[in-house]
């Protein structure tokens, strides 16, 4: 038997029924990362052999003891490098942040380690959340294991990379405009972004801070409802962290979808999608209308605003949230310096790539006066428009479903040379997170070259088990 062929709930049963240890679990993916890692570079960081094995025999024990119950407990996971663990290297792949090590981790990781999770390491990922590809990481671009020339996706390229690839059974990554989505799909696995709130952002690095959410990247649809159980939860040191009802997710794995409503956007469907693309979505549409689903396509006129909105509103917070990055109290500061305003401007033009530049020029730009008004005002109004758009679908449907990108994963290189189409990439799922919306991708077959294609399940607000249901469903239909 193969662990590494193993998803994360079978392997955390087959741990609690003594077939196979905690260690053994952890030595298969240690061997799988010595074995790829230097092809894929889905790490930045992979933690200490042997410290890691001692804590995998602490968590054997207690669950022996009955004291771990968790599905996941002793299964090996990964962190997007972004969320802050004590004592470890968590840099953002950015040389800003380069030696950083917090004094403190964050909830969700924290979550993980109460579940008993073994945490491998952390994973590769777009500078500061800033990219479509994983190629504008300071420790050098992710490569996509179903084929290397080509990017993973991003900026949970990394994560999402790694639970392709075999090398940690599940992973956490961050969504801001599609970060997990998009390169769930890209990589072949499955990804969900849950509703705004639902995971406590507590110790996560921000980028736009209204719109990013931790979500899990798993094997399948089991996995990452396992995984949303774990991380999940009310957090008082998170302002935006909400009191749900319930967060029981794997109740909602449902194989039948006798009547359940599903709206189709038109305008997911129009100019500028790859035909194998809409094909490959569109028949899978097709497989849950032939298990009972009712199906209607309806306009979604608001979608080609959507990502001048994201942006608008994402530079914009990022411009204030980075500005924290000063080299004075923490991370990297320029050698060499005149006064301090000069090592400000040194330390940051050396320490932040050209994406993340980019992104703040443009956000300050757009909160200066003058336009403050016309632009960052006025995207506001639209992301409202957004929301109330999607409130008028949900009034009739359950679920939404369409593509999470355009085309599939580009090759290494092609996007970063022209930014507006790299931006244009997440034209499907920037208004998920503009919404504060939960959803998911799934894989639903692959183009002419091999490379996968995902399908986008989205749900309204605190109903992942609707996203989970049909996710679910689909996934069964066709494996």
């Amino acid at each position: 038997m193969n662990i590494l062929e193993l998803t994360a709930v079978q392997l955390g049963k087959k741990i609690k029924d003594k077939e196979i240890t905690v260690r053994e679990a952890t030595e298969a993916v240690y061997d799988q990362i010595a074995k790829v890692e230097d092809d894929i570079n889905s790490y930045v960081t992979v933690y200490d052999k042997e410290e890691v094995l001692a804590k995998a025999d602490e968590i054997q024990k207690k669950i022996d003891a009955g004291e771990l119950t968790s599905p996941l407990a002793g299964v090996p996971v990964a962190i997007k490098d972004n969320m802050c663990y004590e004592g470890k290297l968590t840099s953002c792949s950015s040389k800003i942040l380069d030696d950083f090590k917090p004094t403190f981790s964050s909830e969700a990781v924290l979550n993980l380690e109460r579940a008993g999770a073994v945490i491998i390491g952390s994973t590769n990922m777009d500078q500061f959340a800033m990219g479509s590809t994983c190629e504008t990481s300071y420790y050098g671009p992710t490569k996509n294991p179903v084929d290397t020339t080509r990017v993973p996706g991003g900026s949970s390229g990394g994560a999402c990379a790694a639970v392709a690839a075999n090398e940690c059974f599940y992973s956490l990554g961050s969504d801001t405009g599609g970060s997990i989505r998009q390169p769930s799909a890209f990589c072949g696995v499955v990804g969900i972004k849950p509703t705004y709130g639902t995971v406590s952002r507590y110790g996560l690095i921000a980028y736009a801070s209204s719109l990013d959410q931790i979500g899990p990247v798993a094997k399948n649809v089991e996995d990452c409802a396992a995984a949303l159980e774990v991380i999940a939860g009310y957090d008082a040191k998170d302002s935006t962290s909400i009191k749900r009802d319930n967060y029981d997710f794997m109740s909602a794995l449902d194989e039948n979808v006798e009547g359940m409503k599903i709206g189709v956007p038109k305008d997911y469907f129009g100019e500028g999608i790859n035909e194998e693309v809409k094909d490959a979505v569109l028949g899978a549409i097709e497989v849950l209308k032939s298990k009972g689903a009712i199906v209607e396509e309806f306009d979604f006129n608001l979608v080609n605003y959507a990502v001048p909105t994201y942006h608008v509103i994402a530079d914009a917070e990022a411009s204030s949230n980075l500005s924290r990055f000063d080299g004075v109290k923490y991370g990297y500061r320029t050698d060499d310096y005149r006064d301090l305003h000069n090592m400000y401007k040194k330390t940051r033009s050396e320490g932040f790539g050209d994406e993340v530049k980019r992104r703040i020029m443009l956000g300050s730009f757009v909160l200066s006066s003058g336009y403050y008004d016309a632009y960052y005002l006025k995207a506001l109004k639209v992301k409202a428009l957004i929301k109330k758009a999607f409130d008028e679908a949900f009034a009739k449907y359950d679920v939404i479903i369409g593509p999470v990108a355009p085309n599939t994963a580009p090759k290494i290189g092609e996007s970063l040379s022209d930014p507006l189409k790299m931006y244009l990439g997440d034209i499907y799922t920037v208004s998920v997170n503009l919404a504060g919306l939960p959803g998911i991708s799934v894989p639903c077959g692959n183009d002419s070259n091999g490379m996968p294609i995902g399908l986008q399940i989205i749900g309204d607000c605190f109903r992942e088990d609707n996203v989970l249901h049909a996710a679910y469903a689909y996934e069964q239909a066709t494996k």
